[in-house]
């Protein structure tokens, strides 16, 4: 069974840090997929934040978080982070993330990644 664990959210104020990991469990491993953390705000569709190729040579940030946001991978380790500073009440949202289909170079769109996490909550107070 593959299984994603997410863990580092929490609630901070406006202009704080959080660092997100993504551990992959049991059988998984993700060091030959794309991976990508998504977010989805209550009321709102699930959106791309960050994804990160294979073997971190290639990366994406979505226009709201350019600049404040920084994926990376450790494939020893099984796992990626997201990195987020200036954080923003409009950051407040459930982070997922999610393994891409085999052979994906890496993508923002949600159906082309298979596997998910439970997600972790984010909160940002003003």
């Amino acid at each position: 069974q593959v299984q994603l664990v997410e863990s580092g959210g929490g609630s901070v104020q406006a202009g704080g840090s959080l660092r997100l990991s993504c551990a992959a469990s049991g059988r998984t491993f993700i060091s030959m997929y794309a991976m990508g953390w998504f977010r989805q705000a209550p009321g709102k569709e699930r959106e791309c934040v960050s994804t990160i190729s294979w073997n971190g040579g290639s990366t994406y940030y979505a226009d709201p978080v350019k600049g404040r946001v920084t994926i990376s991978r450790d494939n020893a380790k099984n796992t990626v982070y997201l990195q987020m500073d200036s954080l923003k009440p409009e950051d407040t949202a459930v982070y997922y993330c999610a393994r891409g289909r085999q052979f994906l170079t890496y993508s923002s769109r949600r159906d082309d990644y298979d596997v998910w996490g439970q997600g972790t909550q984010v909160t940002v107070s003003s």
